[in-house]
C-alpha cells in the first residue's frame, strides 16, 4: 500500500562513463545491460554485477499494480473506516505491550511515539503478516525501465546491489511490495542502507523477520525525515460555524494561539504548543471531521504522498495513542471517481495544476477546488460537491 518514494527523489544521475545507458524504455535486455554498465562505472566488480542482474526479469504485474491505486479515490471517512479495524486496534495494543521495551528505546533514542510506528506497521503489513510477494529486484528494474517515474526507482536498483554485496539481499529470493519496499514497515533499499538498525542485537538488520529491527529502522528513518521529538502531529478539533474557510488547508498555517483566537478548540482537551505553526484540515469539508496538523504531520508526506493515506495513518496513530473515535459530522455529498476526474479536467482547463487526472482528491486538487469556491462565492472548504462541478 505504502508508496513513500517521493522522499527519495534524487534525480536520474548517469555518470559520464555510462552515459550511453538508456534512461528508461526500449528493449528490456538492453536496459538491463545499461544498468550493468552503469554499475561497473560506479565501481562495482563486473562479476558481482553480472551475478546480481542474472535473474532480473520484467514483471508486468508490477506495472499493473502501479496503475491500479484506485483505493486512494475513497474519501477520508470511507478509507479510514475500511483500514482501521477493531482487529488492528486490538493488535496494536497487544504489540505495544509485547514490544514495550523496544518502544521505550525508540522514544528515548529517536523521539518517535509508539502510536506512530504501530499505525505504520498495521497499515503497511498488518503487523508483518502481509509483506508482499513481488520479487524485489524485478520490481525495481521494471519500474526503472518504465518511463513514468524512472528517476524514483533507478537509484534503488543500485542500493539493492550494495545490499547484495553486503550479503543482505538475494536477487532471486528477496520479496516485498510491488514498488520495491521490503519488510514489516516497508523500506526501500536506500532506506535500509541509510537507516537500517539492528534492534535485536543479532548483528544483522532483518526487516522481514525481526520486529525490533523493523521498528527501530522505521523510527530512524522518520527522524531523518524531520520528525520532531515530544511534539504532536495531529489533533482533532472543533471549528466555529462562521469561520473563514479559505484560511484552512495544509498549505496555510497559523500559530495555535491564532487559531484559538478564531474560535478553534481541541475536541478532547486544550490545544498545546501555542506558538507552533499549524494547519486546519477539513477532510470532507466544513461539515465533516476537522483536525489541527502540527509540523510533524508534514513528515508523513515524506513517507507517502497520498493525502487520504497520510491523514488516515496520522489519525490512526492518535487512536493507538489513546484518542477517541473522530466526530464524523455530516459532510456534504461528495463526488464519485468519474465525477472527480471530470472536475479535475475542468479545473485543469481553467489553468489549475491538479497533477494527474486520476479521480483522487489530493493536495493539488484541494487547492484548486478552494480557489474556485472563492471565485464563485461558495464556502471555500476545499471539499468538492456536485454543485461545484456543475457551476465550474
Amino acid at each position: 500500500m505504502r508508496n513513500f518514494l517521493n522522499s527519495f527523489v534524487v534525480g536520474l544521475t548517469l555518470i559520464a562513463s555510462a552515459s550511453h545507458a538508456q534512461s528508461c524504455g526500449g528493449s528490456f535486455s538492453g536496459f538491463v545491460d545499461g544498468l550493468k554498465s552503469e554499475a561497473v562505472a560506479k565501481g562495482h566488480e563486473r562479476t558481482t554485477v553480472n551475478a546480481f542482474f542474472k535473474s532480473a526479469r520484467y514483471d508486468p504485474k508490477v506495472i499493473k499494480a502501479d496503475r491500479s491505486q484506485g483505493v486512494f479515490q475513497k474519501p477520508f471517512l470511507d478509507f479510514s473506516r475500511a483500514v482501521i479495524s477493531n482487529h488492528r486496534i486490538n493488535a496494536g495494543a497487544s504489540n505495544a505491550k509485547k514490544y514495550k521495551s523496544i518502544f521505550d528505546r525508540i522514544e528515548t533514542t529517536y523521539g518517535v511515539p509508539r502510536g506512530v510506528l504501530l499505525a505504520f506497521w498495521a497499515l503497511e503489513t498488518d503487523f508483518g503478516a502481509v509483506q508482499g510477494n513481488f520479487n524485489t529486484l524485478n520490481a525495481l528494474v521494471t519500474l526503472s525501465h518504465d518511463c513514468r517515474r524512472p528517476e524514483l526507482f533507478r537509484p534503488q536498483v543500485f542500493a539493492a546491489l550494495e545490499l547484495y554485496e553486503r550479503g543482505n539481499f538475494s536477487p532471486a529470493n528477496t520479496t516485498g511490495a510491488w514498488a520495491g519496499e521490503i519488510g514489516m514497515v516497508q523500506m526501500l533499499p536506500e532506506d535500509i542502507i541509510t537507516n537500517g538498525v539492528d534492534g535485536d542485537g543479532d548483528g544483522r538488520v532483518s526487516l522481514k523477520t525481526s520486529a525490533p529491527d523493523a521498528l527501530m529502522s522505521g523510527a530512524s528513518m522518520l527522524r531523518s525525515l524531520g520528525w520532531r521529538a515530544n511534539e504532536p502531529w495531529l489533533v482533532e478539533i472543533k471549528v466555529p460555524s462562521n469561520m473563514d474557510w479559505s484560511q484552512t488547508g495544509i498549505d496555510k498555517t497559523k500559530s495555535v494561539q491564532d487559531w484559538v483566537n478564531l474560535g478553534v478548540r481541541g475536541r478532547n482537551g486544550q490545544l498545546t504548543g501555542a506558538n507552533m505553526q499549524t494547519s486546519v484540515l477539513l477532510l470532507q469539508g466544513r461539515n465533516g471531521p476537522a483536525f489541527l496538523a502540527y509540523p510533524n504531520f508534514n513528515v508523513y508526506f515524506e513517507w507517502n504522498q497520498s493525502f487520504v493515506y497520510v491523514t488516515t495513518a496520522a489519525y490512526f496513530a492518535t487512536r493507538l495513542s489513546g484518542a477517541p473515535v473522530y466526530d464524523a459530522g455530516n459532510p456534504d455529498t461528495g463526488l464519485s471517481g468519474n465525477q472527480m476526474k471530470a472536475l479535475q479536467k475542468k479545473l485543469s482547463a481553467r489553468g489549475h495544476d491538479v497533477g494527474k487526472i486520476d479521480g483522487i482528491l489530493g493536495a493539488k486538487t484541494r487547492a484548486a477546488v478552494q480557489s474556485e469556491q472563492r471565485r464563485l462565492g461558495m464556502p471555500a472548504d476545499a471539499w468538492p460537491t456536485p454543485d461545484l462541478l456543475d457551476r465550474i
